[in-house]
């Protein structure tokens, strides 16, 4: 076996990165030693609660200390919320970063779901995570109470997590009614309103009666996708913000007339209250220095009587982006660590067969026709993703849009049909023309069937509920790049010599059933590195809203469910991948940067137009393309990422086996993990 020199170069930069990146990760995490950081896991009442332990070092059962839940939105982890976690607990805070239930390692006891539907699964953990969790934070010796048993607790979450902690405010206080003692003393939610909790009976007039003198605050992003909205303007609600001047704000700050953000008033029962408006998204609240400062501000005003069992740091003195930058680092090296394990791999014997030769780098494109021709189909395998995104996502099978792609499925089924008559009267490339025909009119079928039925639907089965419309995009995506290459095979490849292996296919079952086994291998490989740099830094992966995390192994039921859609999509994109950049003068950068181009220039071109027209007109491009927008930012380095294994790995293999698969197995895992999963 001979490994070469480029491959162990590589290897050893990734495993440089990954190390250097999560301890100096972890350093930061623990505030310079100052703070253990430790995963616990405990009986919430409803099922199992875990999450991340922030214990500063002089922290106690004799030295008691001010404590903060601190908890994530919707479809994320408790990681998300790093920033304040860290900056609370570097502020002598005992935080606890709180993966709510059926997030993260945290899971709902099977007979708390309220049916099977997306509502009896949605619903029972974001109303009983953060109740949960602070029955058992306020339990804890190291938790300071006051000389009547008060908590001195506070509690923080973003979006869902905040409906999560006003729930658990609320029912603080109707608990405090009874036993007479009040274990929140203080909340500040971060990027939500009184929207969902309404429907459960806390809207904003029945928690601002239930508020008990406690110090509350939101963070009321102005360009946030999906709250804060005026109920007099319509027409979506990714648009510009003021929460202060709508009824529900002013309820909230106690007020007949539109307040002032960032200033405190006080309210009737004897607390404070104040709301924060940044000028930003959604998602944006947990990457913010502006956001953490605003949190840091908000805890030190509120727990201002306990100061001498906290640290004077400034609120603008802030640590965590060197957390962010070092995991980045890390997640770099892990990406070299993907590509040189598997190629490795690929020189062992028997393992070798994996490769299948050498592909023929294909003439560029000469003559204006021919490369206008070319760079038409470049842009339209780009833009039909991003075009048909927000019709696929939030109008699904047999809305308006949708049904453009049933009939296009249906024409071009139709016109292989026509291409199977035609093919007889070619001699020399007959069965060319025969397959590519066949290869249309099943491509075609399959996208008219997909855009006309519900797929996904049945939530008890595909349990990953925030990742179905993901599922169904990249389905219909991977069907429309599919029938784009056959037709263009039919049209003017196939008369070329164009062949299977052009685009990487090979059908030898050895090289298939090979590239298998060193994707599952790379594949175990990867991860152990990733749950040892877990164990020892407690760091993952990331850059923002996109990570490698660790998981139970109880999701991997449901990571089977959904490997079969993603195998499919990074089939067909290492295939158009394969077939647009094996040409001669895409041979190094520029061939990585079309491969981009190919699977995430849509997302990107699509993000540009729906923020920039939000952030200069006030009113985002598809105004009501709220979560589908927010989860298209992670895609970008997802479809990236699998842009650079594909190019990568397929030219070293002389085919498309290995990074299909190697691609569909961590960017399944990576967004199931990121997920919420309901009967774990």
């Amino acid at each position: 076996m001979k490994i070469k020199k480029r491959t162990l170069v590589v290897l050893i930069i990734a495993l440089v990165l990954i190390l250097a990146g999560s301890l100096v990760a972890g350093v930061f995490n623990s505030s310079m030693g100052s703070v253990k950081v430790t995963r616990i896991s405990f009986d919430g009442g409803h099922g199992t609660l875990s999450g991340l332990l922030y214990m500063p070092k002089d922290a106690s059962a004799e030295n008691p200390k001010p404590a903060v839940i601190v908890t994530h939105g919707y479809l994320n982890s408790a990681e998300m919320q790093d920033a304040n976690a860290i900056e609370l607990s570097r502020r002598g805070f005992v935080v606890l970063a709180l993966d709510q239930y059926d997030h993260g390692h945290s899971a709902l006891s099977r007979e708390n779901y309220n049916g099977e539907d997306f509502f009896g699964m949605w619903a029972p953990f974001w109303i009983n995570s953060m109740n949960d969790a602070v029955q058992y934070m306020y339990e804890q010796p190291f938790v300071l109470k006051d000389a009547a048993g008060n908590g001195i607790l506070g509690v923080t979450g973003h979006s869902m997590g905040g409906f999560s902690s006003t729930v658990a405010m609320a029912m603080d206080e109707m608990q405090a009614a009874e036993t007479g003692v009040r274990k929140i003393y203080a909340g500040l939610t971060e990027g939500s309103d009184f929207m969902y909790t309404g429907l459960i009976g806390f809207d904003a007039a029945t928690c601002d009666a239930l508020g008990g003198g406690r110090i509350m605050g939101k963070v009321a992003a102005q360009y946030d996708e999906f709250f804060f909205n005026d109920p007099a303007v319509s027409g979506g609600t990714v648009r510009h913000k003021d929460y202060v001047s709508t009824p529900d704000g002013m309820t909230f700050l106690q007020l007949t007339e539109p307040g002032q953000p960032n200033t405190w008033y006080p309210s009737t029962d004897g607390g404070r209250r104040i709301i924060y408006e940044p000028p930003q998204t959604h998602p944006w609240n947990h990457f913010s220095a502006t956001t953490t400062g605003y949190a840091m501000y908000f805890y030190q005003d509120a727990f201002a009587d306990y100061a001498d069992k906290l640290n004077p740091i400034d609120p603008g003195d802030q640590i965590w982006q060197g957390k962010e930058a070092a995991e980045c680092a890390a997640l770099v090296g892990f990406v070299m660590l993907i590509i040189a394990v598997a190629s490795i791999l690929i020189e062992i014997p028997v393992l070798n067969k994996a490769k299948s030769g050498e592909l023929a780098v294909q003439p560029s494109v000469s003559g204006a026709g021919s490369k206008f021709g070319t760079l038409a189909l470049l842009l339209c395998l780009i833009l039909i993703p991003a075009i048909f995104f927000s019709p696929l996502m939030d109008g699904g099978a047999g809305s308006d849009m949708v049904m453009v792609l049933c009939y296009v499925g249906c024409a071009f089924a139709i016109a292989g049909l026509f291409g199977i008559f035609f093919s007889f009267a070619e001699k020399e490339r007959r069965s060319a023309y025969l397959v590519g025909s066949i290869c249309t009119i099943v491509a075609g079928l399959a996208l008219a069937l997909v855009a006309k039925f519900p797929m996904y639907n049945t939530s008890a089965y595909w349990s990953a509920i925030g990742i179905n419309s993901i599922a169904y995009w990249t389905i219909a995506c991977a069907l429309i790049s599919l029938l784009a290459m056959c037709a263009v095979f039919v049209v003017s490849k196939a008369k070329a010599g164009a062949n299977f292996r052009t685009y990487g296919v090979t059908f030898n079952p050895l090289t298939i059933i090979m590239s298998l086994i060193v994707a599952v291998l790379t594949y175990v490989i990867a991860y152990a590195v990733l749950f040892l740099m877990d164990l020892l830094f407690k760091a993952d992966f990331r850059i923002w809203t996109f990570a490698f995390k660790t998981f139970d192994f109880n999701i991997l039921p449901h990571i089977l469910r959904y490997l079969p859609t993603f195998l499919l999509f990074y089939t067909v994109s290492t295939a158009a991948i394969t077939v647009n950049t094996n040409t001669e003068k895409l041979k190094g950068f520029w061939g990585y940067l079309v491969a981009i181009a190919l699977n995430a220039g849509g997302p990107i071109l699509w993000l540009a137009y729906q923020y920039g027209m939000l952030f200069a007109k006030g009113v985002a491009a598809f105004p009501g393309a709220a979560l589908s927008g927010i989860m298209m930012v992670a895609m970008v380095p997802t479809l990236s990422i699998a842009a650079i294994i594909s190019r990568n790995l397929y030219k070293k293999t002389g085919n498309i086996w290995l990074p299909a698969f190697l691609n569909a197995m961590l960017m399944t895992t990576m967004t199931i993990a990121n997920t919420m999963v309901a009967f774990k």
